[in-house]
């Protein structure tokens, strides 16, 4: 694995949105807050672009991107916000150049397949976090989300404990192995090309929004059919936002699907973790070891940074 290198005061933070438009006075309501940690703000040519429901075409994100790695200026890379698109550019991203060129690359939501695409690519430990117009620039925007960034500064060893949140266990277990995974559906759609997600002895973490219990069977059956449950050293449950039925009145709920498709797993299983589409968001590096136990009901996850 290639860890980026820490952030240090006076340093700067590109800005892209590589999926679809951000709010843009959401985006410059986040501004100062980065300001506040000590850095400078680029935002990259097209975050303010639109093409229907993508923020500027295929070519112009893909650009920015390109150009914020390849900034020798430019230190970090954050995520305007989420929505659709990243995985119309993951074939046309140079690999090479964020290989040459490794730095801070941070979001979440459909950033999901840029990350799994980065990491299986390059190799690149990449962060899973709250992003500036989705959530930074809101009223909402909470102290204990605020200091997750602080892990960017300093090699910063994260311990999840139900002081948190309460955590459940689903399946009994101890295990180690590198944080993968993210958004449900994105890590779905990744299933068959050339960015599917690895799962093998590693710790699979999953997340999603406004996704009813049958959709969210219907990814799981997916994980489980292609051997990525199986492969898992383990699994990490976040948060599912809005995950109540809506459209019809019989269903299944989220604890049951989740119960039947991981609860005869014979390795750790464990949810209410506050990462995804939430508040607070505990935010995580990708690609970095980790330890989840049902017993302690905790989670280890080592630093992201250098």
């Amino acid at each position: 694995m290639i860890y980026p290198n820490r952030l240090q005061p006076g340093q700067t933070v590109g800005v892209i949105a590589p999926a679809s438009p951000p709010d843009l006075n959401h985006l410059q309501r986040a501004i100062p807050f980065l300001n506040e940690l000590g850095l400078h703000v680029k935002i990259a040519p097209h975050v303010s672009c639109t093409y229907g429901y993508l923020a500027g075409t295929d070519e112009q994100r893909l650009n920015d991107l390109h150009m914020m790695f390849a900034d020798r200026d430019v230190d970090a890379i954050i995520c305007a916000g989420g929505g659709y698109g990243t995985g119309r550019i993951a074939d046309s991203i140079d690999y090479k150049l964020i290989k040459n060129h490794p730095k801070i690359f941070w979001g979440y939501s459909d950033i999901t397949y840029l990350h799994t695409a980065i990491r299986q690519k390059t190799g690149l430990v990449t962060f899973h976090g709250p992003m500036l117009s989705s959530d930074i620039g809101k009223d909402d925007f909470d102290d204990f989300s605020k200091s997750m960034f602080h892990q960017l500064f300093q090699p910063v060893t994260l311990n999840y404990t139900q002081d948190i949140s309460p955590l459940h266990v689903i399946s009994e277990g101890e295990s180690e192995g590198r944080v993968v995974g993210g958004n449900l559906s994105l890590l779905v759609n990744s299933i068959g090309s050339d960015y599917e997600l690895n799962t093998k002895n590693k710790l699979l973490f999953i997340e999603d929004i406004g996704e009813e219990p049958y959709r969210i069977d219907s990814f799981l059956s997916q994980l489980q059919l292609s051997g990525k449950l199986e492969d898992a050293a383990g699994i990490i449950i976040g948060d599912f936002k809005d995950s109540q039925p809506k459209k019809r009145n019989e269903s299944l709920s989220l604890e049951q699907v989740l119960h039947h498709y991981l609860a005869h797993l014979e390795k750790p299983v464990v949810s209410g973790f506050k990462i995804g589409h939430c508040l607070p968001h505990f935010a995580i590096p990708l690609g970095t070891k980790a330890r989840l136990s049902s017993f302690s009901k905790t989670l280890v996850i080592q630093p992201g940074v250098s």
